[in-house]
């Protein structure tokens, strides 16, 4: 039986050498790059950044066009001082704003860049469910 986990996650790049710059610029440090991929660690879960086309080969649907947006990537902190601190960061690194953060309806403060290729990411205060020391995250009651 399946267990709920998740151990890598690939994003489809349409340009390897600039998103690595703005992941690395964010403050990333890649922990292995062969060839046409690069791995970060990232609290458990690696990140990779993949060539699209690579990314649609390997999936077994070659010339398949590939989306992105459709899904959140979120990065939760204790604080809404950290929220604002690397929400500024992505910025600098070269995201995109979609929503400045800001107080939410359920009672937590949030906001979202994208990355060059599109790729959302919410980042989030949740007092509900605060990050460990380590960054993990447990829901709470």
């Amino acid at each position: 039986m399946a267990d709920p986990r998740i151990s890598f996650v690939t994003l489809g790049v349409a340009d390897l050498a600039r998103s690595r710059a703005f992941y690395e610029a964010w403050g990333w440090v890649p922990a292995q790059a062969e060839g046409d991929i690069v791995f970060f660690q990232a609290n458990g879960v690696v990140i990779a950044l993949f060539s699209l086309a690579d990314l649609a080969d390997d999936q077994g649907r070659p010339g398949a066009v590939l989306g992105v947006g459709a899904m959140t990537l979120a990065q939760n902190y204790p604080s809404e001082a950290e929220v604002d601190s690397v929400y500024a960061e992505a910025l600098a690194a070269g995201a995109t704003s979609l929503k400045a953060p800001e107080k939410v309806f359920w009672g937590g403060y949030s906001g979202y860049v994208a990355d060059p290729d599109g790729h959302v990411w919410e980042l989030a205060m949740n007092p509900f469910s605060p990050p460990g020391p380590d960054g993990s995250v447990t829901l709470g009651d």
